[in-house]
């Protein structure tokens, strides 16, 4: 069985195009960059809305040489994964076979993007991410984690823990196997690494694992920030200045340091990860109750319908998730992702806090707030209801940067061997077993190192896009 290139069958057409569309998109880049620089005291003498209709000639050419260049650029791209999935297998290239594997993401995406744009002037400020090149392109990004994610089990091409090959170690990408067994994939689509495992395999894996801690770790931090930083903002006082000092406290200690100490065998057989997933786990039960409360005061049927099912449910999982005493036997979270989850949440809390009380301190002054005071609702009403809805566009936005956080620190602790286990699939544990060859074999550290890259571009693409939408409204 022959190796494979990277693009095929496909190669002798689309390569000299790719290589041009580059070429030009490079030209059109720099000499839209040269003339912005000449024009811009013209382009700012006019008023901001028609400033772009105003501008020079030069500067209107090459901006539209560089969006033809750009579309050019998608066009050959779309190609090649177009292409790649329409070849029959004896033509693909690895690119050809990605784009196969791929296949469930890009429906998933495809059906995604059709209904959000049909009905986007019905979706609020996600509908208004579609009017948006730049949002659009960050939640194109996101999803596409989002599906590989879902679809793991679909895409892979081998297990990404168990299936250790012979003579697959440190190959190249495309690399055939000796001695295929009956239905097992023909190649290493992306090479193997220092163990003889499938790094593409792995970094369709590590996306599973990324994706299922670093959101949630994110919610619980923004659980905990909100329940602190709305009565820190609204009140104010002592508690403020107590709540204030002991945010500053946690900021200042060294995140490195403590993630160290607490996978330390010592603090993890005092039970210390235990006892803050304990403490911080009851924080999103305790945002629910609030939540329900100040709502429903009036309507004590609802309100004890929706508390009583918030305890009931909340403590099924809170037993699961903080104590592995779950009475059914669903939920649990192995020691390590407990640690790696705790350490997350709670560096994360004290900034959301702090960002949760700047704006309270902000909007507790507007009118509206005066209103619902004058109605004499109760101070958690304001709070959860008059003040949290107004500040969901600041919030939203750091919400998907801190995710992105969130994705480097998990990186960073895999790449240091803390919490997860030594076989885990995540990127950053995949980025330290192939750093020794780096010069040598760079795909096994390099193929998740661009996984995670995208992702992170991909969330802040979208926090800009959040941002500037939610300013419009």
């Amino acid at each position: 069985m022959e190796q494979l290139s990277w693009t095929g069958a496909l190669g002798p057409w689309l390569n000299p195009a790719i290589g041009a569309a580059v070429l030009a998109f490079g030209i059109a880049a720099i000499a839209h960059m040269f003339v912005a620089l000449l024009t811009a005291g013209q382009r700012l003498q006019h008023a901001p809305g028609t400033a772009a209709r105003h501008s020079p000639l030069a500067y209107r050419l090459t901006r539209g040489g560089l969006s033809l260049a750009l579309g050019a650029l998608v066009v050959v791209a779309l190609a090649y994964l177009v292409g790649g999935i329409l070849l029959p297998p004896d033509q693909k290239g690895i690119i050809g076979y990605l784009s196969t594997r791929f296949l469930p993401v890009w429906i998933a995406l495809g059906l995604t993007f059709a209904l959000s744009f049909a009905f986007r002037r019905r979706l609020g400020l996600y509908g208004h991410l579609f009017d948006n090149p730049v949002g659009m392109i960050g939640l194109g990004l996101v999803l596409f984690w989002v599906f590989t994610a879902v679809f793991a089990e679909m895409i892979v091409t081998f297990d990404p823990v168990r299936d250790v090959l012979p003579g697959m170690k440190n190959r190249a990408p495309g690399t055939p196997l000796a001695n295929p067994a009956q239905g097992q994939f023909d190649h290493y689509l992306l090479g193997g690494d220092m163990l003889a495992r499938d790094v593409f395999s792995r970094m369709v894996a590590g996306a599973r694992v990324v994706l299922a801690i670093a959101p949630a770790a994110t919610l619980f931090a923004f659980m905990v920030g909100i329940v602190l930083g709305l009565p820190a903002g609204y009140l104010g006082g002592r508690f403020d200045s107590i709540l204030s000092f002991a945010a500053n406290l946690v900021m200042a200690f060294p995140v490195i340091l403590l993630f160290f100490l607490l996978v330390t065998p010592e603090i993890v057989e005092m039970g210390v990860p235990a006892y803050m997933a304990a403490v911080l786990f009851l924080f999103p039960i305790i945002f629910l109750v609030i939540l329900w409360n100040a709502r429903y005061r009036t309507h004590p049927m609802r309100r004890n319908i929706l508390v009583g099912l918030t305890f009931l449910i909340g403590g099924w999982l809170y037993l699961g998730l903080a104590w592995d005493a779950d009475p059914l036997g669903l939920i649990s979270i192995p020691d390590g992702v407990l640690i790696v989850f705790v350490s997350v949440v709670f560096v994360n809390s004290p900034t959301v806090f702090r960002i949760v009380r700047g704006l309270t301190l902000d909007i507790r002054t507007r009118d509206y707030v005066a209103a619902a005071q004058t109605r004499g609702e109760g101070a958690w009403y304001i709070m959860l209801w008059e003040i949290l809805p107004n500040a969901r566009g600041p919030l939203l936005v750091d919400f998907c940067l801190r995710i992105g956080y969130t994705t480097i620190l998990l990186g960073t602790l895999g790449f240091f061997g803390l919490g997860l286990p030594p076989d885990s699939p995540d990127w950053g544990s995949s980025i330290n077993a192939g750093r020794g060859l780096l010069q040598v074999f760079p795909f096994p550290p390099l193929v998740p190192a661009v996984a995670i890259m995208s992702l992170v571009l991909g969330l802040n693409l979208l926090a800009d896009g959040l941002r500037e939408e939610s300013l419009k409204d």
